[in-house]
């Protein structure tokens, strides 16, 4: 793409917020970043109108161009044809309607955690956590077996991607991960998924591996230990309580989301080929903070049975930059072809 394709906009449009951001030229940084409710926002356009809205005057007042020739969203939902239907939030549009109206010459839309996926290779130490010293650190060296990664975020729903180096560029694998069927690894497991069955034909990750499915693994745990009396909470205060202490069936609900967590991240990095590592996203485990470095997660990780040598040798991290997957939306305009 040549400098007349520049400025950019990319956006990361989750079930929840908006997240807006600006590149000036290839290869630049993303700049004056917002983050903004889709609740508040009636669609894609409206949002976008408000965040150039208040960008102008900045860019006026450095003398730069204001207005976007080109833009990438990257959204939470599949990309297939013109509409655009998000899965956890109200926002529909059409791709050719918001181009026109917003007088973009192009617009890519990419599944969010495609965009997600896109960011891993250029990571760096500052927006993550490694799991451990003795795991490595994703993405070290560029060696044949450091060419693909995978990232699986539990936020709203949950989201599963890969990225593979190939040709001289990185290609992201989206793909609707999260809706595989979740696997248990012992009989108390099985006990919470036969009592989801009941009010569900199909029990994905997603129902449990979520901010949407943490009150119904919370609901399943309560069930499953006959507590009386149970109480409904939301995802935030099941955290909150387990994260204090005072509550036995929210701990519990945590310890049981990380070990699952583990497991499921150990089959997406066998199905993917992922040795250059796994990462995780999304809003939740990272609000569990030293709980989730605690947990089960890297045993299960790597309980595969003859594979268990395999997955060891694969690094995992945590991603603390909320905003990483814009830098992959930037680079998916970079990479895009004539």
């Amino acid at each position: 793409m040549s400098a007349r394709a520049y400025p950019c906009l990319v956006a990361d449009i989750g079930g929840s917020n908006a997240r807006f951001g600006w590149v000036a030229a290839r290869g630049a940084e993303v700049m004056h970043i917002a983050v903004m409710p889709v609740s508040e926002h009636a669609g894609p356009v409206a949002a976008v109108q408000a965040y150039l809205h208040g960008l102008r005057p900045l860019l006026a007042q450095a003398g730069l161009e204001s207005v976007p020739r080109r833009a990438a969203f990257a959204v939470a939902t599949a990309v297939v044809g013109d509409r655009v239907e998000l899965t956890n939030g109200h926002w529909s549009f059409s791709r050719t309607e918001v181009q026109a109206s917003l007088g973009l010459e192009s617009l890519l839309v990419l599944n969010d955690f495609e965009a997600l996926a896109l960011s891993l290779p250029k990571l760096q130490s500052s927006q993550m956590r490694q799991w451990c010293a003795t795991t490595g650190v994703p993405g070290s060296g560029r060696s044949a077996n450091a060419t693909t990664f995978a990232v699986i975020g539990p936020g709203t729903g949950l989201g599963v991607a890969g990225v593979v180096f190939a040709n001289g560029e990185w290609v992201a694998l989206p793909g609707e991960g999260g809706h595989m069927t979740l696997a248990p690894a012992d009989a108390f497991e099985s006990e919470l998924l036969a009592h989801m069955r009941r009010s569900f034909e199909h029990v994905s990750a997603e129902r449990f591996l979520s901010g949407i499915g943490l009150p119904l693994l919370h609901g399943s745990v309560a069930a499953v230990r006959g507590v009386p009396g149970f109480q409904a909470l939301s995802a935030e205060l099941i955290v909150e309580r387990g994260l204090g202490g005072q509550d036995a069936i929210c701990s519990e609900t945590l310890d049981v989301f990380c070990a699952l967590l583990g497991g499921f991240a150990g089959n997406v990095a066998l199905t993917l080929g992922a040795r250059g590592g796994v990462y995780i996203g999304g809003g939740i485990v990272p609000r569990l903070g030293e709980r989730f470095f605690a947990s089960r997660f890297r045993e299960r990780f790597e309980a595969k049975g003859r594979f268990r040598d395999y997955l060891t040798q694969i690094p995992t991290a945590l991603i603390i930059d909320t905003l990483a997957a814009l830098s992959g939306a930037a680079l998916a305009l970079e990479q895009q072809h004539e």
